[in-house]
């Protein structure tokens, strides 16, 4: 028991714990109920101050029971929101202290499985909490440790996402390989070009077998606040004007109603007020009565699941449908793949510049790339997979877990450190 090692990914979209002996294959722990992964969103009832976490927090608010939703965490560390204090039933709370409080839990789930928590713990991290932005940055990481460390990891060392992904993946391989981990997660985009072997894999130190790390703030929820924008706030009044046609509607109510992580700050008696003012002067009333209603409801979080939802639809088909049903508004927008991907082509092609990036930095041609490694579920979306793999057309793409590499490769990294 006590020679296991633990690695935590705590990510944007979801959450994983892997366990690890020296030597030996990891594994995930279950982190809700038999699941090897965990939705990484809180629920605080107001009807009975008790906290949900995981698909119990998202069952909780989709069933429409009083209380705060929050999700998308990750996406705040290094910014000014963590600077701000939120208020969650009775009482304020810092944006450290919620994240803390969904770390508590996955500390309780090891402690469930492990019987104690291991005193080392390698957390994972994107290559860049913020883009071009060292200070904020590096504050990110030191507001992930204050966290994780003040809900009773005792200690806390840190490896890049895209390597401990590799770090898995290596443990299949027979023969030495140049690769490039391609780690598409809910909020950040990750690359690693490094060497990657049996021979590679015993050794403890591996900074020379990393020849560059490269990284956009480009992730999951990214894909599905382009969506929601060109598909669905149109439908609530993005783009619209005022009846005397001197002006447009202000684009920051839409905007933000489509990022996952900004939703819960619309929720104020201010932007009610506004948006009730706005409907009187508005060229369609209707549209943003369909707004109000979301701002009466909180039923942002609810609307951006059913984009994400169709967003992952599209992965396999053609078209979708985004379907929003409550009591007080209904609505059903198609969407076709090809849709999508013209919202989405900015973000793609700033991740086909990051992979130019990450090959440039390490020196090395796109030719010479022998393996790709695909993790994460943004990974999964056509377009993305496409930029990912065109460049290097005779590469392996060997198996991987889409959700789970990250936190398997993490134990691997902690029991070669801690071993």
């Amino acid at each position: 028991m006590t020679s296991l090692h633990c690695g935590v990914d705590f990510g944007t979209t979801n959450s994983t714990i892997g366990l690890c002996a020296p030597g030996g294959s990891p594994r995930l722990i279950a982190v809700e109920g038999d699941h090897p992964t965990i939705p990484s969103a809180l629920f605080f009832s107001l009807e009975d101050g008790s906290v949900h976490f995981g698909r119990a927090a998202v069952a909780e608010y989709r069933d429409g029971a009083e209380g705060r939703f929050m999700r998308a965490l990750k996406s705040i560390l290094g910014t000014s929101l963590m600077k701000e204090t939120t208020q969650v039933g009775r009482e304020r709370m810092t944006f450290q202290g919620l994240i803390g409080r969904f770390l508590r839990h996955l500390r309780e789930r090891l402690e469930d499985e492990h019987g104690q928590v291991p005193e080392q713990v390698v957390f994972g991290r994107p290559v860049h909490f913020v883009d071009d932005n060292e200070t904020a940055d590096a504050t990110a990481q030191d507001q992930l440790q204050a966290a994780a460390l003040a809900e009773g990891f005792a200690h806390v060392e840190f490896q890049f996402e895209p390597v401990a992904a590799a770090m898995h993946v290596e443990r299949m391989l027979n023969r030495e390989t140049l690769a490039l981990v391609v780690d598409i997660g809910g909020g950040t985009s990750d690359f690693c070009v490094l060497r990657l072997g049996p021979d590679r894999a015993a050794r403890v130190e591996r900074r020379d077998d990393i020849l560059s790390t490269a990284g956009v703030h480009v992730g999951g929820t990214d894909f599905d606040r382009q969506l929601s924008i060109a598909r669905m706030m149109p439908h609530f009044g993005l783009g619209t004007g005022t009846a005397d046609g001197k002006r447009n509607l202000p684009v920051w109510y839409f905007n933000d109603m489509a990022t996952w992580h900004r939703i819960n700050q619309l929720y104020t008696a201010k932007n009610l007020r506004d948006i009730r003012s706005l409907m009187r002067e508005a060229a369609e009333p209707d549209l943003l009565s369909r707004y109000e209603h979301l701002l009466i409801y909180r039923s942002g979080h609810r609307l951006a699941a059913q984009v994400e939802a169709a967003k992952i639809d599209l992965s396999d088909s053609a078209q979708a449908v985004i379907a929003f049903d409550e009591p007080g508004l209904r609505l059903d927008v198609p969407v076709t793949r090809q849709e999508f991907e013209a919202a989405s082509a900015d973000l793609v092609a700033r991740i086909g510049r990051s992979i130019d990036e990450a090959l440039a930095l390490a020196g090395v041609s796109a030719d010479e790339i022998e393996t790709v490694v695909l993790t994460g579920g943004g990974a999964q979306v056509p377009l993305v997979r496409a930029t990912a793999t065109a460049r290097f057309p005779h590469a392996m793409i060997p198996p991987s877990d889409q959700f789970g590499s990250v936190g398997l490769g993490l134990a691997v990294d902690a029991a070669r450190r801690f071993g």
